[in-house]
């Protein structure tokens, strides 16, 4: 896709109207302007971001859900009055780990395991550093992805997030190329992800 298709490509989404490629403080804007699109966008965007960090403190895909619905719950009700709309992400991040952290704490309870004085710290805290990087590492990745283009975009995830992992003949009937364009196309489709992600500082 040369940069005129790439214009077009954008210019569409945006006639579109709302979609997950739009910023936070965009997305935000129109929901409280009563847009529904917009609403779904932003959960769209966002959706596994909020589902792995449940997941990473060991809920079953179940509870995960159980907590989707609850943060879900909360931003709908925080997001009229959430002021730094940049910093949404780094919010919903600390909404979700919190949501987590209560989740742990009544299922170790339950189990009848008890806390010891630096869990119970650790649950009653903010998320960890290296929670933060790691969430929001992975964001920018599902942010780039969903920026390049429809061929790219399933080609990538084909190759790199299909489990069990996929190979080139099945990505190609898939995608409806001949095996022998893949490695042509994987590498243009990854030299534009790694372009989107350096402009993210990635």
């Amino acid at each position: 896709m040369g940069r005129d298709d790439a214009s077009k490509s954008r210019l569409s989404r945006q006639l579109r109207g709302p979609d997950r490629t739009w910023s936070d403080a965009r997305l935000i804007r129109h929901c409280l302007n009563g847009d529904d699109r917009a609403w779904a966008a932003l959960i769209e965007k966002y959706k596994n971001l909020i589902y792995s960090i449940p997941l990473k403190y060991g809920a079953t895909p179940e509870d995960a859900a159980d907590i989707f619905q609850s943060v879900c719950v909360e931003l709908l009700s925080e997001l009229p009055r959430l002021r730094k709309r940049a910093s949404f992400r780094s919010w919903l991040i600390t909404v979700t780990a919190h949501q987590a952290f209560q989740w742990k704490r009544k299922t170790r309870r339950r189990a009848e395991e008890e806390l010891t004085p630096i869990e119970e710290e650790r649950l009653e805290t903010d998320p960890s550093p290296d929670l933060v990087e790691q969430v929001q590492r992975e964001q920018v990745m599902r942010e780039a992805i969903a920026e390049l283009s429809p061929r790219c975009r399933e080609m990538i995830t084909l190759l790199f997030f299909h489990e069990p992992q996929l190979p080139y003949r099945d990505v190609a009937r898939q995608l409806g190329l001949a095996v022998g364009s893949i490695g042509f196309i994987r590498g243009r489709c990854l030299k534009r992800l790694q372009r989107m992600l350096e402009g993210r500082g990635f």
